[in-house]
């Protein structure tokens, strides 16, 4: 076994072009977004401010209750043609909310729309996000003008027509002006609307991208935490549940079996003990023995609930201790900061390592094994590789889906990468935020 510190590679930076381009793509996606988004928000805000207007109206003869959910259901439509641009303006995925399904009788299918939260999130984005769709327009469509007609106004100064009585904008100022003048000074504002545009482009697209997502998306996100969290919490249960499982059978085929056998042995050395000593020392002797075997079986298993050595002395040396008792040789490298991690980071990473290399001994048939445990960045970064013959799932009930429910319990993320014939790659990710 031998332990050494990884070195992080350094961070690369995309070439000049390839950030250009990427400049130049966000652009035309904030334009599009800005241009499209303008008759899209008109149409939303007539349809849906028509729509509860009339319904609202027609309460009194229960034909409001059609026209509300009908116009709720358009509010939904034109809101999904809004989350389509979302993702791609901002930059990162978007969750997608959940609309409640119709079910029940006809009246109760009918209302399903005006039960459902989402949908009057969806309303009020309709409405709420018509001035900025109308600004976001503005500021594109005068960005875009300037920028173009500015720098291509040389090409065109001839077709202007001229009369007497006309003045341009530099004689407005009071300046002197001529037709190389003209073209001096309108290429200049071209260059300033040109250089400013992707910043006021990009500024108005996100503004009115924001809106949506406060409004069409953080109802999702928040189901979407708590479906996470209820996923965590089952798969903790789950993980304990084996965990007990798998302790009890222990306990069962190992010290409860020796126990049982050094109490059969006690009771026989009493027996023995008036008619023959030398058979009750014997006796003694072999309870002994079990007493050994039973103490050194408990102390295994609870190496594998909190070995003392991971609370007192921290990660790195319970992963050197569990490396140096593998009966297959570990190279171990370890790279952590000074400070201590969670506890619950480290106990789920020596967790890992230790069913890991379990795992590697019973099944793998591994000749060597490689242990990398590194702090990259917010998570902890473990890696088992061994090369055994490969073919390891993480099917339920075995000791990787074990290890999955042990990591999804802390929104850590495991990956198992094992061909049939190996190597078999075990990564677990796991989270090191508090």
């Amino acid at each position: 076994m031998t332990t050494d510190t990884a070195v992080r590679p350094p961070v690369s930076t995309p070439p000049p072009a390839v950030a250009l381009r990427g400049r130049l793509r966000q652009l035309g996606l904030d334009t599009g977004y800005s241009l499209a988004a303008f008759p899209l928000g008109v149409a939303a805000f007539v349809v849906v401010v028509t729509g509860l207007a009339t319904g609202a109206g027609l309460l009194v003869v229960w034909v409001g209750v059609a026209v509300l959910a009908a116009t709720l259901l358009a509010a939904r439509g034109l809101a999904a043609a809004e989350r389509a641009w979302l993702p791609a303006v901002l930059g990162r995925p978007l969750p997608r909310p959940a609309y409640a399904t119709p079910t029940g009788g006809r009246v109760r299918r009918l209302t399903t729309p005006l039960r459902d939260p989402q949908c009057w999130l969806d309303a009020l984005h309709a409405v709420v996000r018509f001035p900025f769709a109308v600004l976001a327009f503005v500021v594109t469509v005068t960005f875009w003008a300037g920028a173009l007609g500015g720098l291509t106004y040389g090409a065109w100064d001839w077709a202007l027509p001229e009369s007497e009585g006309d003045q341009d904008l530099l004689q407005l100022l009071g300046l002197d002006t001529g037709r190389g003048a003209r073209i001096a000074f309108y290429t200049l504002i071209g260059v300033v609307f040109a250089l400013l545009l992707p910043l006021a482009v990009r500024v108005v697209a996100v503004l009115q991208a924001q809106v949506g997502r406060a409004l069409l998306t953080s109802r999702a996100a928040t189901q979407a935490e708590l479906g996470r969290l209820a996923g965590g919490r089952d798969a903790a249960v789950a993980a304990e549940a084996v965990a007990l499982r798998r302790l009890e059978r222990d306990i069962h085929d190992g010290p409860q079996q020796h126990l049982v056998r050094l109490g059969m042995d006690l009771s026989r050395a009493q027996r023995q003990l008036e008619r023959d000593p030398e058979a009750a020392r014997a006796t003694l002797g072999e309870a002994a023995g079990l007493a050994k075997e039973a103490l050194e079986e408990l102390r295994a298993l609870s190496r594998g609930i909190a070995p003392p050595v991971l609370a007192d002395r921290g990660l790195a040396a319970a992963l050197a201790a569990v490396a140096a008792r593998s009966p297959v040789p570990v190279e171990l490298a370890v790279d952590l900061p000074q400070e201590r991690l969670a506890p619950v980071v480290e106990n789920t990473a020596y967790f890992v390592v230790s069913e890991a290399l379990a795992n590697v001994a019973k099944h793998s048939g591994a000749t060597a094994c490689q242990v990398v445990v590194v702090a990259a960045g917010p998570a902890l970064r473990v890696v088992v590789e061994d090369d055994g013959r490969g073919g390891a799932v993480a099917a339920p009930g075995h000791g990787l889906a074990g290890l999955a429910d042990r990591l999804r319990a802390v929104d850590g993320v495991l990956t198992v990468d094992s061909p049939a014939g190996g190597p078999t790659r075990l990564v677990a990710e796991v989270p090191c935020g508090s």
